[in-house]
């Protein structure tokens, strides 16, 4: 292709973009207008099929600098993916397909959604190191299933970020030799220059971290060819930084940090389209010449999944195509579930019943942050990533939870994450991300209350409970016992977009006795009843047995007690008012206990006994009593 024509393209690009923020009033035009060229080169490079844009082989592209909606969206609607002019101009507004930042399922190709900057690197490589894992499962040393790139834009803001040292780190550790991150360097952020927050050497550090490192001009289009044609032969991962300007073509604003997040104005942008030889009348206009060029990626695209699934079809491929067929249509009947009679740490059940699973399902893997022998989430004989099934993070859960959102939105894995309850802070962004996203990410968090004991209050959760229950479209698990640890998991499997974590126990928890009817399964279940109750007892985990306990004692003086057991909060209070009603009496002195803050029992509850302060340091059984979590301190407060 001719340069004449690359840059024909790369200002429809810009100027698709200048449009879209106009008319929105709302937007950022500036890193568009200064990746349009870096796009129209990358186009050329990128295999995928807008008829199908799940096919699994095809390159990943993630935006990390989710920002730059302008540019994505005009890369879809040039592509071919579905979307129309009216779609262009209908960006930022409500209900549009063009929203403020990309999210995935919402708009036609979108991988993942990126947006809060630094979560798009680490979902490359999380895609990339899917990649990897499902390749050794599935590649011989003729024929290869999987042998797709991982292209990800990023920006300065981006590489600030302190999730992109974690993640890139992983994968420079890992050899992540299909990756390929693209750094728009145009050294200005919303404040101003990046001399003002950043001057440290982004060469050396990625050297550093087992990266290839390739300097280009953002806007030579033979150096951006050069620069991806070598990154697509590497051994290693590959940062390519490309130098150059914002809103590169807008005239005064060129350069500018006022072209970041605010509209350019209608004079710019007309003074801009004539510079390029545009007409700057015409807004939302692409030139057939221009369409045809970029309209070609449906045509190669349809071509080379045509190509992959003949070749799937044909020796030397058959045989790894069963394989394949066995992770895209895993058998949840084959998962043969572990039984539980004595008294266990949930953290141990869910190991055991972890390992069930991954006996059954070859597609189930992950990985803890440094944790795996106290989180017991290590999956036994099943070997060590990219081979086997069990990653090692490292002390890096922000960038674990991010990888493993990318990993489970892959295709056909289904994988975990893994570190103390504690710790889920660390992750928040990510967790929530999965949420919003509806990913089918398992987190398992351990040591979950101040039953955590002489650690301390650095390691006791406390508010942690509360902030994931007040999270949409997130369930949230904590287990009495194993019987209920494995109800949580058969649920849990069958959610497909939403995602799960299972808060298990430091300490040992007794097998409970229940009714043979009682099920976790809509979230709480009436688990030791009276006729004529008085008071309504619920419980989460640990505080299970204590409700029980409380109920044995109030009954030898008389008092008629129902208890619950709510393992997933969120679930049962999705149920029908009348289910509710069931369970929790409406009659009743209803009361809640919980080793946390609680706040949210309010909703089911007339009282709460919880956390008012963070833990102490102590033996576990020590700490609940101080704490007000035994029989005769709950019998106190309820009298």
């Amino acid at each position: 292709m001719s340069n004449k024509m690359r840059q024909k393209m790369a200002d429809s690009i810009r100027f698709l973009a200048t449009d879209m923020v106009q008319r929105a009033n709302s937007g950022h035009p500036g890193a568009p207008m200064g990746l349009a060229d870096i796009a129209v080169v990358l186009s050329e490079h990128l295999n995928h099929n807008p008829k199908n844009p799940e096919w699994l082989n095809r390159d990943r592209l993630v935006f990390s600098g989710g920002h730059a909606t302008g540019l994505i969206y005009s890369l879809y609607y040039l592509w071919g993916y579905g979307l129309e002019v009216e779609d262009l101009k209908n960006f930022r507004q409500l209900d549009s397909k063009t929203p403020g930042h990309p999210e995935f399922g919402h708009t036609k190709g979108i991988e993942i959604t990126t947006g809060p900057l630094g979560q798009g690197i680490a979902n490359a490589v999380g895609f990339s190191m899917a990649s990897k894992f499902l390749g050794e499962q599935l590649n011989s040393d003729t024929a290869k299933v999987i042998d797709h790139n991982v292209y990800c834009l990023c920006g300065d803001g981006d590489l600030e970020e302190g999730i992109s040292y974690e993640a890139c780190s992983i994968a420079g550790h890992n050899k992540l030799d299909n990756l390929i991150l693209i750094y728009d360097s145009n050294r200005i952020t919303i404040e101003g220059s990046t001399d003002l927050s950043i001057s440290e050497n982004i060469r050396g550090r990625f050297e550093s971290q087992n990266w290839d490192v390739q300097e280009c001009d953002g806007h030579n289009f033979d150096e951006i060819n050069l620069a991806l044609s070598r990154a697509k032969t590497n051994i290693k991962p590959t940062i390519i930084i490309a130098n150059t300007v914002i809103a590169k073509g807008a005239g005064i604003l060129e350069g500018s940090h006022n072209s970041h997040g605010a509209p350019l104005g209608d004079e710019v942008i007309a003074k801009a389209k004539e510079d390029a030889g545009f007409d700057p009348t015409k807004k939302f206009f692409v030139e057939e010449d221009v369409m045809a060029r970029f309209r070609c990626a449906i045509e190669k695209g349809d071509l080379l999944e045509r190509e992959w699934l003949h070749s799937l079809k044909t020796l030397p491929l058959m045989e790894q195509n069963e394989a394949l067929e066995v992770f895209l249509n895993p058998d949840f009947s084959r998962i043969e579930y572990p039984t539980f009679d004595k008294a266990d740490a949930t953290r141990n059940t869910n190991g055991k019943i972890m390992n069930a699973i991954a006996k059954a399902l070859p597609n189930f893997l992950g990985g803890s942050a440094d944790l795996s022998p106290s989180n017991k989430t290590n999956l036994n004989d099943m070997g060590v990533f990219p081979k086997g099934r069990n990653i090692y993070f490292g002390i890096r859960e922000h960038a674990m939870a991010s990888i493993v959102n990318a990993m489970a939105l892959y295709g056909p894995l289904i994988p975990f994450s893994a570190t103390f309850f504690v710790f889920s802070d660390y992750l928040k962004p990510a967790a929530r991300l999965a949420a919003l996203s509806g990913i089918q990410h398992f987190f398992i968090w351990t040591h979950d209350s101040i039953g955590v004991g002489e650690d301390g209050p650095t390691h006791q959760p406390i508010e942690h409970l509360s902030q994931f229950r007040a999270l949409p479209n997130f369930y949230v698990w904590r287990p009495a016992d194993g019987v209920e640890n494995v109800q949580a998991w058969r649920v849990a499997l069958e959610m497909k977009n939403s995602p799960s974590a299972f808060v298990c126990s430091r300490q040992n928890l007794s097998v409970l006795p229940r009714a043979v009817t009682g099920s976790a399964r809509r979230g709480g279940y009436m688990i030791s009843s009276d006729e004529d109750p008085s008071i309504t007892l619920m419980a989460s985990g640990s505080e299970v047995e204590l409700a029980l306990k409380v109920k044995a004692k109030l009954k030898s003086i008389g008092v008629k007690v129902n208890v619950a057991s709510i393992p997933c909060y969120d679930l049962f209070i999705e149920q029908s008012e009348s289910y509710i009603d069931s369970i929790i009496k409406p009659l009743t002195r209803k009361i809640a206990i919980e080793a946390a803050r609680g706040l949210e029992w309010y909703r089911l509850a007339d009282e709460v006994i919880g956390m008012d302060s963070f833990g102490a340091s102590a033996p576990a059984e020590k700490l609940f009593e101080k704490f007000g979590f035994s029989v005769d301190a709950i019998l106190e407060k309820i009298n």
